[in-house]
């Protein structure tokens, strides 16, 4: 539903806006306007009963999006899509709370602490922090997110965590 048309200008340029409901339309394409527009649509990826649906915010992704973490390197819009896809069907549950965000030009950051419950094994919390970068027309052309994986979930596994732990401050001081 079309709310209002009206004129945008980012990056010196100027573009017709049709605003809806939940974020802004330029050209008839989703962009990302500003830090408050984007918490609230990622807010909403993880407000689904436990499982994550992206399929709301994937429109503010371009399609050559570039994403990196700790285990993989995803590039287009269909390959990222297929990897928050697989994640949503290993865990049983994915909650996500953004502790803090902030946003410089076109890079936003923000830390996070993901909770996540896989099929055969308990909660586990990964505590991280993501860089997303926005190109000139406003959509996510670049999504870098770092967390210590093994440390957050070995953690939570009694006797592994204090054994990991000790084994990475013998080996990396």
């Amino acid at each position: 539903m079309v709310l209002k048309t009206t004129q945008a200008h980012i990056a010196g340029r100027k573009f017709r806006t049709t605003a809806r409901k939940g974020g802004m339309m330029i050209n008839d394409e989703a962009v990302i306007r500003d830090l408050q527009q984007f918490i609230e649509l990622w807010s909403k990826t993880y407000d689904t009963e436990g499982k994550p649906d992206w399929s709301h915010i994937l429109p503010y992704y371009d399609e050559d999006i570039l994403f990196r973490d700790s285990v993989q390197e995803v590039r287009g819009l269909e390959e990222f899509r297929r990897m928050t896809e697989r994640l949503t069907a290993r865990s049983s549950e994915l909650e996500m709370k953004i502790m803090s965000a902030a946003m410089i030009n076109r890079t936003i950051l923000m830390d996070w602490e993901m909770t996540i419950l896989f099929r055969k094994t308990r909660r586990s919390v990964v505590y991280g922090a993501s860089r997303l970068t926005l190109n000139e027309k406003g959509k996510i052309c670049e999504q870098r997110d770092y967390y210590d994986l093994w440390g957050d979930i070995l953690d939570n596994i009694p006797g592994l965590g204090k054994l990991y732990r000790k084994f990475m401050r013998k080996v990396f001081g």
